[in-house]
């Protein structure tokens, strides 16, 4: 692989961490209401905890790749403005208004909040799996 290209990709690789690591936040912060809602049913293999990496279809990874990117425009939008929040209700108010448009965005693209965040981790656990998405990524921010 050339210098650039890896480079490139260990540049994806550390921006997939930083938004786990985000997403993670945010996660864990969700109003239980939120992170009960209904999933949206999938006609995928189950993404329950013995998760194949092989089994996820591109139409998957597609999914995901497009349901990030927003999120982390989402958050890269709204980061300012939590961290200028001067009072701890502001700051959790904008958080629970991130989480909500977060889930929508994740819901928007067929995928449950549960899938989403197993394929996030898959993608910084399984290292092929990383590669798949890190070239999707690729593929969509240019």
């Amino acid at each position: 692989m050339p210098a650039i290209a890896k480079l490139r990709f260990h540049g994806f690789r550390l921006l997939l961490a930083l938004l786990t690591a985000l997403t993670a936040l945010l996660v864990w912060t969700m109003p239980v209401a939120a992170a009960e809602a209904p999933p949206t049913p999938v006609a995928e293999p189950s993404l329950g905890r013995s998760l194949d990496a092989d089994d996820i279809s591109a139409e998957k990874i597609n999914q995901f790749v497009r349901a990030y990117l927003q999120v982390l425009a989402l958050i890269e939008g709204r980061e300012a403005e939590l961290q200028g929040a001067e009072m701890e209700p502001e700051s959790q108010q904008i958080q629970r208004e991130i989480e909500a448009q977060a889930v929508g965005l994740i819901q928007a693209e067929k995928l449950t909040l549960q899938e989403y965040l197993q394929l996030l981790s898959l993608t910084n656990i399984d290292a092929e799996f990383g590669e798949r998405v890190a070239a999707q990524l690729q593929e969509a921010v240019q």
